[in-house]
């Protein structure tokens, strides 16, 4: 990799790296604050809010204390309220299992300026590790695992002594959050750039289709009429019903005149998923340089912004995408090029290198085909973002159900995933529109009902609801227990599939 390479890369990943943390931090610390409100609104204390993980020492902690704040920086983590239960004799008791039993540490014990002294009062804080953060509610078994506090009698400002309609709220506070921050968002983005989009109808050029589409029946240059005969205007409408909604015919227009229906096979999404191409339709446009990179053979030959290229050893191929594929065969060789320029047709003898590439920039496709705009008042932006949060909501879940089949499996991603969504330059329409996404995302996954997720208190709250019975703390624990573990195990392969696929793909 030449050095210039080596830094343009560099700053793509810096630069996807920082819309990522930060994007991610907006929507963990409103979560939080959706569990943090609701709490507090009950009269629950909440013991520690962070911004961000923070084992074994924090960024910043922050505390009010006696009307006063206190501030520590770099400092290590306050410690553990809870010590070695020892008997009269001074020998620690040890449980049934062999391991030390914990007490909580009187508070006439702790020296005045122990941060502990003060359980009223919230500690803030934001730790080290850009991995999410986290809100701790006093009586309640959560990530901190806590069972000291858990083995002493409740008391009136904890979680668990509060009804279970009031617990609800605190656990579904944070799921409500982000999926009403993803409606504010999406309307927001709406009202201030509006919305782009092409539509079918106005790609003259038809239509580009990955190889596994083309293996399925489709041609490059077809253009869509229908799916299951109804007609769609944007691409991704197109996308959705075919791979979401397992729609199985497709009318297209081929050439001129021939209108043909194409059956797609029932496992043609998994057979998407296993392909692992990530573009799977796109408009065709002319090829039209709009750069001309110095050091190339684009630059040697002295092309030039606005020159039309149109043909290759005497082939006509006009089509920007068709030309990419017929240079691959050209590499390390002597081709003449076809091009236009104010109109006029001229040739051109160029030496390819290795990679079979000019070393130009292309004009993008809008400026060929008739993009649409939708401009949207205040009043409009509202009602149209939460149509479009229900929707992404309904697609995302719809898409979930292929999370279980071998070829999805193949497809989990982890950070590095993630942060490829948000584009290579910092742009903010963007960026919004990606952190909605994932406000809806995390909302989704958060109501799962799996343990140590708000979905898994959620279904142990709707058991208590329909028994009347409690479940035990023991179970919690051990649930909370098992639930961590799946979701680190998730985490490790997830994120172990980034590094797979960065390394041998």
């Amino acid at each position: 990799m030449r050095q210039g390479e080596f830094f343009i890369n560099m700053e793509t990943f810096l630069i996807r790296a920082l819309q990522l943390i930060l994007s991610l931090s907006i929507l963990v610390v409103l979560h939080e604050l959706g569990h943090f409100a609701f709490a507090r609104l009950f009269k629950v204390r909440v013991e520690k809010f962070y911004i961000f993980f923070n084992p074994g020492f924090s960024i910043l902690r922050a505390k009010k204390i006696n009307g006063k704040w206190q501030f520590k920086f770099f400092a290590k983590n306050v410690p553990s309220t809870d010590r070695p239960k020892k008997d009269a004799e001074g020998d620690i008791v040890m449980s049934k299992s062999g391991k030390p039993e914990t007490e909580l540490i009187p508070l006439s014990e702790l020296p005045d300026d122990d941060w502990r002294k003060y359980p009223d009062s919230t500690e803030w804080g934001i730790g080290w590790l850009p991995l999410g953060g986290y809100c701790k509610i006093a009586g309640m078994v959560d990530e901190s695992m806590d069972t000291a506090q858990m083995k002493s009698e409740p008391q009136p400002w904890e979680y668990r002594s509060r009804s279970v309609w009031q617990r609800l709220p605190i656990i579904t506070g944070g799921v409500l959050v982000n999926f009403i921050l993803a409606m504010v968002i999406y309307a927001a983005v709406l009202f201030t750039w509006g919305k782009d989009y092409l539509p079918l109808q106005n790609a003259k050029y038809g239509l580009q289709f990955s190889e596994v589409f083309v293996e399925n029946g489709f041609r490059n240059g077809d253009k869509i009429l229908s799916i299951d005969g109804k007609q769609y205007s944007e691409l991704s409408d197109v996308i959705q019903k075919i791979l979401i909604d397992g729609a199985k015919n497709v009318t297209v227009l081929r050439g001129d005149s021939q209108i043909l229906n194409i059956t797609l096979p029932a496992d043609f999404p998994q057979k998407v998923l296993a392909s692992e191409e990530t573009n799977l339709i796109s408009y065709r446009f002319p090829f039209v340089v709009d750069a001309v990179s110095p050091g190339t053979p684009a630059e040697r030959v002295k092309l030039q912004p606005g020159d039309s290229i149109t043909g290759i050893n005497g082939k006509q191929i006009p089509i920007f995408q068709d030309f990419v594929a017929a240079l691959d065969h050209y590499r390390d060789s002597l081709v003449q090029l076809t091009f236009y320029r104010q109109g006029k047709m001229q040739q051109v003898t160029i030496q390819l290198d290795q990679s079979g590439k000019l070393g130009v920039a292309v004009r993008p496709f809008t400026e060929f085909l008739q993009p649409e705009h939708v401009q949207y008042s205040f009043l409009a932006a509202i009602p149209a973002g939460i149509s479009l949060g229900w929707e992404t909501l309904s697609s995302y879940v719809k898409q979930f159900k292929l999370v279980f089949t071998k070829e999805g499996t193949k497809q989990l991603g982890g950070f590095g995933a993630i942060g490829k969504l948000f584009p290579k330059s910092w742009d903010w329409q963007i960026f919004w529109s990606m952190t909605a996404l994932l406000s809806v995302i995390l909302a989704f996954m958060n109501f799962l009902p799996i343990p140590a997720l708000d979905g898994g208190y959620v279904l142990f709250l709707l058991y208590e609801m329909l028994t009347g019975r409690k479940p035990s703390d023991k179970f919690l624990e051990q649930a909370q227990t098992i639930g961590m573990l799946l979701l680190l195990a998730l985490l490790v392969y997830a994120n172990g599939n980034d590094i797979y696929k960065a390394i041998f793909k």
